[in-house]
């Protein structure tokens, strides 16, 4: 399979070509890294927002939009579906590098407009996408034996700041590739583009929690999943709440898989004991400290399990009362 940083680089070219109609901005660093403002100060959109998920995912998932009603209530719906989950979802889509970098952190890509120095300040951010192959010391590259070689490196990064010149100065130096030679797509939660790729990761939160139980994630042969996209918030918290409630009590997955296995049940949000509490709440019980929060919730709402040759089983329930409480319609 060509590589999947190749692959992104081809999608990113396709951003910096339709930055306008796209709403979102451009622009490089010092360093030459190229930062893409994807909804931090650029607005975005729906079409921003899939064409991030098609990053993130390099371009080996089939993503789209769709409407439809929750309580009554039409509402966007992001679908992804793919025939490569374990490369497109685990080595690619999962948000699995933690970026806390000290050095430059300002608000936008210019320097303060008091004149003052903001050295030393700490940026913190979380990186999906497949520059992750390039590093590939995760669990799941090591069991799958892959990983990527490329010239280019293409980390998105979920952030209400724009990346700095130490954040791709680290990103080049773990992927071992030139500065000028990284892109960093970037978006905060609270965005239209954020809420959009947030709803897009039912499937790869399955296929995730499989790999956790012990399922050998190459029996996963292909997976199609979707999510309603929530409400754009006032703040990243907020955000970050309504986009996790829009998976765990909206998303619908579909998985097809090789064999039969008795973890399979566990797959769906409505497996644990935290089924049913908004996320605010949840967040809230552990002060915001998401390592807190217990991982098996972090999943889709329903799934529905067919294996080759065998059984099909579904799974949980859509909780449609809590996400219109959630996103502010009742």
């Amino acid at each position: 399979m060509e590589s999947l940083n190749r692959m992104a680089t081809e999608l990113i070219d396709e951003a910096l070509e339709f930055t306008d109609e796209l709403a979102i901005d451009a622009y490089e660093l010092e360093n030459g890294a190229t930062v893409l403002d994807f909804g931090v100060d650029a607005i975005g959109g729906l079409e921003a927002g899939l064409l991030l998920t098609e990053i993130q995912t390099a371009g080996l998932a089939t993503v789209a939009s769709s409407l439809d009603e929750i309580g009554g209530a039409p509402r966007p719906f992001v679908e992804l579906s793919t025939d490569h989950p374990a490369r497109a979802l685990l080595c690619s889509q999962k948000a699995g590098w933690e970026l806390s970098i000290e050095g430059e952190s300002t608000s936008d890509n210019e320097a303060a407009d008091d004149g003052s120095s903001s050295e030393n300040a700490m940026y913190e951010g979380l990186g999906s996408g497949p520059a992750r192959a390039l590093v590939a010391t995760e669990e799941e590259f090591r069991q799958l034996g892959y990983a990527d070689a490329f010239d280019f490196a293409v980390l998105t990064v979920e952030s209400d700041e724009h990346p700095t010149e130490s954040v791709a100065a680290h990103v080049a130096d773990m992927c071992d590739v030139q500065p000028g030679s990284v892109f960093l797509p970037v978006f905060s939660t609270a965005s239209i583009p954020g809420s959009v790729t947030m709803a897009a990761r039912a499937a790869e939160l399955v296929v995730f929690r499989a790999f956790e139980l012990g399922y050998d994630p190459l029996e996963l042969l292909s997976v199609s999943a979707r999510a309603p996209v929530a409400p754009v918030a006032s703040d990243e918290a907020t955000a970050i709440a309504r986009t996790n409630d829009a998976l765990a009590y909206g998303g619908q997955v579909h998985l097809t898989v090789e064999s039969d296995a008795e973890l399979l049940s566990e797959l769906s949000s409505s497996a644990t004991d935290e089924y049913g509490t908004p996320f605010a709440d949840i967040f809230e019980s552990v002060d915001w400290d998401l390592y807190e929060v217990p991982e098996a919730i972090f999943a889709p709402a329903q799934v529905t399990v067919d294996v080759v040759g065998g059984p099909t089983k579904a799974y949980g329930q859509v909780n449609e009362e809590l996400l219109l409480n959630s996103f502010g319609l009742r």
